[in-house]
């Protein structure tokens, strides 16, 4: 697992799929602080990452997939339980909130050099 605060290569990513998923790779973002944790089997083991090593709050962290061999929009998929915060109003795996999900593809597309 690697947390991520300035960039990373789709290459980069690419070969640490390979290990796991092949063409997926999990991911959790801290939407307050722009950063991103991957390379984790869960992307629970992702959040407690950021919440233990960066100081993350729960309220801030939420989970995607990268799909390597997709681009534009269909590049990030927004599915994970991490992602059930019911207090919060999100009682899914998805994102509800368009404002988070923008944030979310924001930090992403800084992060990745694509």
């Amino acid at each position: 697992m690697k947390i991520i605060k300035d960039n990373i290569s789709l290459e980069e990513l690419k070969a640490m799929a390979r290990k796991q998923f092949f063409n997926i790779i999990k991911a959790a973002v801290d939407v307050e602080q722009g950063i991103i944790s991957v390379g984790g089997e869960f992307h629970s083991d992702l959040e407690v990452q950021l919440l233990e090593k960066e100081n993350s709050k729960r309220e801030n962290t939420w989970g995607i997939n990268l799909l390597l061999d997709r681009t534009g929009n269909d590049f990030i998929q927004f599915d994970s339980m991490i992602n059930l915060k019911p207090l919060s109003g999100n009682t899914n795996r998805g994102v509800d909130d368009p404002i988070i999900r923008a944030k979310i593809a924001e930090i992403v597309n800084k992060i990745v050099k694509r």
